[in-house]
């Protein structure tokens, strides 16, 4: 699968939160009541899925050892075959979505050689449109229902990096994940998505949420819900999880992934994991 760039951003989420979506056989990652957790969105410009875009919104980090795997609490494709796709091969929670976008210019001031004085009289400043300011909307659909889930400011540069402009270094790496316990797909999962990229730091993208819901932050510690119930509470934890605290953001560009197929975890490999 091809990406010409994408977004990886890590928050700090309630351990609270996370927990609602891992399953009760594996040990969360955490310290002082938090863990990390946060999204992943991209455009896919060739995928066995085809073209679509992707925001992976993941509750944290669960123990495996001798090192950990992520959990997605929610993933959200604007394409069918995407979203039947991570269901039933990966035993991902997926879901369709609208990924409506908006750019409008940022301007930027800049100063000739004679700037600073000029500025100082009200007759230096030029603008010089440097930059975008890229608007998601994700919207989550249903049916003939929708809801809206986030929107996420990005700012990009215009006109898109140039050949020579420093990405960040090349790497390679293995990201593995668990997955599954779904209604689409029961099995315990673990695949590893192995990419290859350039990455750098960036700053963080900024995130709000709909109209504020009187349960989104309501404790979900009964089973006493019915299917519906069921969907909007992990709608609404997805949601808090998107607006928890961010404090790392990377960009992959030139980005390649190859996502290898899951394997079935017996239900005696995970005893280990169990809190104690």
């Amino acid at each position: 699968m091809d990406i010409q760039s994408a977004l990886y951003q890590l928050h700090l989420v309630k351990a609270e939160t996370a927990r609602a979506f891992i399953p009760r056989e594996f040990r969360l990652v955490e310290a002082f009541g938090y863990t990390l957790g946060g999204f992943f969105l991209a455009n896919y410009d060739d995928s066995p899925a085809g073209v679509f875009d992707e925001l992976v919104v993941i509750a944290g980090i669960v123990w495996n050892p001798p090192s950990s795997c992520a959990w997605a609490a929610r993933v959200l494709v604007n394409s069918e075959e995407a979203c039947h796709h991570g269901r039933k091969n990966v035993g991902l929670p997926s879901q369709v979505a609208r990924f409506s976008k908006r750019i409008t210019p940022v301007p930027r001031q800049t100063k000739g050689k004679f700037g600073g004085f000029l500025n100082r009289i009200g007759v230096g400043t030029t603008n010089r449109l440097s930059k975008d300011c890229m608007d998601v909307q994700v919207t989550e659909v249903v049916g003939t229902a929708s809801s809206d889930i986030c929107n996420i400011k990005l700012i990009t540069d215009v006109p898109k990096p140039k050949f020579n402009k420093w990405m960040g270094p090349l790497i390679t790496m293995s990201l593995p994940s668990f997955s599954g316990q779904t209604e689409y797909n029961p099995n315990l999962l673990k695949y590893s998505c192995r990419i290859a990229c350039r990455v750098r730091a960036v700053r963080p993208a900024k995130v709000s949420g709909p109209s504020p819901s009187k349960d989104r932050n309501s404790d979900f510690k009964t089973t006493d819900f019915t299917a519906e119930e069921l969907v909007d509470k992990g709608r609404n934890l997805s949601i808090s999880i998107m607006l928890s605290k961010p404090i790392l953001a990377l960009e992959f560009n030139c980005l390649e992934m190859q996502v290898e197929d899951p394997t079935i975890l017996p239900n005696n490999s995970t005893c280990s994991l169990r809190p104690a």
